[in-house]
């Protein structure tokens, strides 16, 4: 039995799942408001304690950088820590690894049918591959090409600085320095990045909010 877990800034999906013949299937999930609890721990006793089953392995996939099997989230006031979580569960160890490079993992047990093309190119194209999730973050990871497999990795590329490209964005650059002290991309490409433009546009009079 695997207990697995996808941590955002918004929701926590938790869900027990079982292996065979190389594949996982479903037990049971559920989602939770993250901001409504005070910490992932609390999360997890909950859902465990409501199902009662035996854990053999766990991993959690977290929105931030991991560091030495510990978490400071970027945006949720929690710190993780795989060891607590392991004592907690009563198991001998607890994977704790960034939320994107979970999803590139996973990415690369998808199969054809289940991709959406959003804009084609070339059809036998090889080389590494960048992984990009705009949410309550900018979540961001790759995977080398060893010429044989890919390799996936973490990175927090969401966090490097905003870099605009015309006379428009570095007037919001200048915008986002003002009310944050720094542009991150993340502060663009998100949800509440977002707002961030929305917010820009209408308070410089360069668009109007309709009623």
């Amino acid at each position: 039995m695997i207990l697995a877990g996808d941590i955002g800034g918004t929701s926590t999906r938790l869900a027990f799942f079982t292996v065979e013949g190389g594949r996982v299937n479903l037990v049971v999930e559920k989602v939770y408001s993250s901001r409504g609890h005070k910490s992932l721990d609390e999360i997890v006793v909950e859902f465990v304690s409501h199902h009662r089953l035996a854990i053999e392995l766990a991993c959690f996939g977290i929105a931030g950088p991991v560091q030495h099997g510990r978490v400071q989230t970027p945006n949720l006031p929690w710190v993780v820590d795989q060891e607590t979580l392991a004592r907690e569960l009563r198991i001998p160890s607890v994977w704790l690894i960034n939320d994107l490079l979970a999803n590139t993992y996973g990415m690369l047990t998808l199969e054809e049918k289940e991709f959406e093309v959003l804009n084609a190119g070339a059809p036998n194209a090889v080389g590494n591959a960048a992984v990009i999730s705009a949410g309550t973050g900018l979540g961001e990871a790759g995977a080398y090409w060893d010429g044989k497999r890919y390799h996936p990795f973490a990175c927090e590329g969401g966090h490097s600085d905003f870099a605009p490209r015309n006379e428009l964005e570095i007037d919001l650059l200048r915008y986002l320095i003002a009310k944050f002290g720094r542009a991150s991309c993340e502060r663009v490409v998100s949800g509440p990045g977002l707002r961030n433009i929305f917010d820009f546009l209408r308070e410089t009079g360069r668009g109007e909010a309709p009623d």
